[in-house]
């Protein structure tokens, strides 16, 4: 029965394709800007640690000014100094425990037909590899004794592995950098968090860094961020004293075993604190905290408010495509009431009539679901091109779990606004008609 009921909607859509076309137009626009919008949303909104949002943590120290808060909102600041992350890091309270800053380093290839180029590396511990489940394709990230060490080893991402060695198991291999040659310890698989939780002020949906290097090499090679380097005083001349300074530039992050481990690690950062303020430092009161992953993001606020009202408004125009939806099916419905009082009177029973009706609606929203996925992808793609590489540009990407909620939205709408009219049809009195005929 259901089969034949398909078959008599797509007779009756065929019947009147000028109507059809406008229902499935008005529901693929609906769609369309919708789901480009909800797309949007949906990929800053992630959080690409959610699996371990009890066990990776950011901790945060207020050492900011006396006289003025780090931001309108209390929040104390997003990086620290480089002798409270180092503090932190040589306590060892936590499973696992790294800071990081980016910069650069010039790359000198051994194949003379590839030129010498810059590469992005961040500068962090050991630790980090295996605190964010970071994949490998070939060999690892390197240990304790190296970072202590500041042992010449590079784990290379995918990109750059491919670049310098066409992409073969690179590991042991020599790459020449800065004057120096470095081992190769592992070359990492596709790996590309969104947003880049654990570096957001390089930009929270940047690339992910082309390698990575021990810790202690950046500081003896005399390096600050490539990003962002706040100061509330001034540090003073030479790198001894910006090591010493409260200018705050690198991040930190620790795994712990749970939600407990993290508030006595919160307890641990105010002793800490205390103990800093009897040598004269951290002027502000207690401000300390240890934030999972989405507690960090959402403090950050890495979903730009534009993006949540851009939403809301594409849903209030996809209802307004819906109600000019609803009229049209209630218009071509109803013209075919005669139809219906004919078939009531030869048995059609009310439920018969309500299925076959809804599923032409149905039928109407699998249109607009395929006109919608044209419309989202040709939206996502015209945002790539008018945001370039910038934050939005990097998420606009049409990935199989948007393909099926656009397909469900389609239907589930189409459905909704053939509600009240497929209602109507069912209610059409056939002596009525009859009798008009």
């Amino acid at each position: 029965m259901i089969q034949y009921y398909a078959w008599l909607a797509g007779r009756s859509l065929r019947r009147n394709p000028v109507l059809t076309a406008l229902m499935v137009a008005a529901i693929a626009l609906g769609i369309g800007a919708s789901m480009t919008a909800l797309t949007v949303l949906r990929a800053m909104s992630g959080n690409p640690m959610a699996h371990r949002d009890d066990r990776v943590y950011r901790p945060q120290v207020d050492n900011w000014s006396p006289s003025n808060a780090y931001d309108q909102y209390g929040n104390p600041p997003n990086l620290m100094t480089y002798q409270d992350a180092m503090a932190l890091y040589r306590a060892q309270q936590a499973t696992r425990q790294a800071a990081m800053f980016p910069n650069f380093v010039p790359v000198e290839p051994e194949n003379p037909e590839v030129k010498p180029f810059q590469a992005q590396v961040l500068y962090t511990h050991g630790d980090f590899f295996p605190m964010f489940d970071v994949p490998f394709l070939f060999g690892g990230g390197w240990d304790r004794r190296a970072d202590d060490g500041n042992a010449r080893v590079v784990v290379l991402g995918k990109a750059l592995n491919e670049r310098l060695f066409g992409g073969e198991n690179s590991v042991g291999r020599r790459v020449r950098m800065d004057g120096e040659e470095y081992t190769v310890a592992g070359v990492i698989d596709a790996w590309d968090p969104q947003p880049k939780f654990y570096e957001i002020s390089s930009g929270a949906f940047n690339d992910v860094e082309e390698m990575f290097m021990p810790f202690g090499i950046g500081v003896e090679k005399e390096r600050t961020s490539s990003n962002n380097n706040n100061c509330w005083s001034d540090p003073g001349s030479g790198y001894a004293n910006w090591l010493a300074s409260e200018c705050i530039w690198m991040a930190f992050w620790v795994e712990l075993p749970g939600r407990a481990a993290a508030a006595a690690y919160k307890d641990y950062l105010d002793g800490y604190v205390q103990e800093q303020k009897s040598a004269g430092r951290f002027p502000r009161p207690l401000n300390n905290r240890v934030s999972s992953v989405s507690e960090w993001l959402a403090e950050r606020r890495v979903v730009p408010r534009d993006a949540q009202t851009q939403t809301w408004l594409a849903f209030a125009f996809l209802l307004v495509c819906l109600i000019n939806t609803v009229g049209l099916l209630l218009a071509k419905f109803m013209a075919r009431a005669s139809e219906i009082g004919l078939r009531r009177a030869v048995g059609a029973s009310r439920r018969q009539i309500f299925t076959q009706f809804l599923i032409e609606s149905g039928a109407v929203g699998m249109a607009g679901a395929v006109a919608g996925l044209l419309l989202t992808w040709l939206g996502l793609a015209g945002l790539r091109s008018l945001y370039g590489n910038g934050a939005i540009a990097q998420v606009a990407v049409l990935d199989g779990g948007m393909v099926g909620i656009t397909v469900v939205a389609a239907v589930a709408a189409s459905l909704l606004a053939g509600l009240l009219p497929t209602w109507r049809a069912c209610r059409v009195a056939p002596a009525l008609q009859l009798k008009s005929n």
